[in-house]
């Protein structure tokens, strides 16, 4: 175990709201108020939510171009006893975001870190999706290369926890069709837009699913919760 660096700052783990600004914890304003920086995976959707909120405070960007050189200045401002915020896109740091290696790093550090919990897109869709939650498995974003892709649903085809995937609109169809042609038709629920104005959750078998996609303008993030092997 790693000695605590003496007089070392404290990381924060910040979630914010994946679409509606109203999900913020009183706890994360307080946090993003308080800090000595606030290192945003995106600037501008962070410098919005402090602006809304009247939060006048130094950030500066972490995002996964800019990570492998940003760590160590982040470290050293930890070191010198100054926190820091770490806030992701939307949601939860380290949810398919770039965080685990600062996180990873200052822990080895004997930095503490800490999670003011909040908001996550997977979890919100896995809830109302009507699917089992007592046992599931999140795979975040599928592999971009069709062959890699493909050869993931494979793997997964015969687990019989509930699936979860994030996909971009780019993508959504492709990765509808190659579920039905690898798991079969599964009960699957969609979820885009989570907690904005024009959310939208469908539910059904998945060739149903993929016929009203097909249909749709795509935009947005999407969440598919999967069906397990029956």
């Amino acid at each position: 175990m790693k000695t605590a660096f003496k007089n070392s700052g404290t990381l924060y783990l910040v979630s914010t709201p994946i679409g509606n600004l109203e999900d913020i914890t009183l706890r994360a304003l307080r946090v993003l108020k308080e800090v000595d920086l606030i290192a945003a995976e995106d600037t501008r959707k962070t410098g919005f939510i402090l602006k809304n909120y009247s939060i006048s405070n130094r950030f500066t960007s972490y995002h996964d171009f800019n990570k492998e050189k940003k760590v160590h200045s982040l470290l050293q401002e930890l070191k010198s006893g100054k926190s820091i915020a770490l806030v992701s896109d939307a949601g939860t740091p380290g949810i398919s975001d770039p965080a685990f290696l600062l996180v990873k790093l200052a822990i080895q550090g004997g930095i503490k870190v800490e999670s003011v919990p909040g908001p996550t897109a997977f979890v919100c869709a896995l809830v109302i999706s009507g699917l089992p939650t007592d046992k599931f498995v999140f795979e975040g974003f599928l592999p971009a290369k069709a062959g890699k892709r493909r050869k993931r649903i494979l793997e997964l085809s015969e687990e019989k926890r509930t699936l979860i995937f994030y996909e971009s609109p780019h993508r959504i169809l492709v990765t509808l069709e190659e579920l039905i042609n690898i798991l079969g038709d599964r009960r699957v629920c969609v979820a885009r837009e989570l907690t904005k104005k024009f959310e939208e959750v469908k539910r059904g078998k998945l060739t149903e699913i993929e016929a009203y996609f097909k249909a749709t303008k795509l935009r947005g993030e999407f969440v598919i919760i999967v069906e397990g092997k029956r």
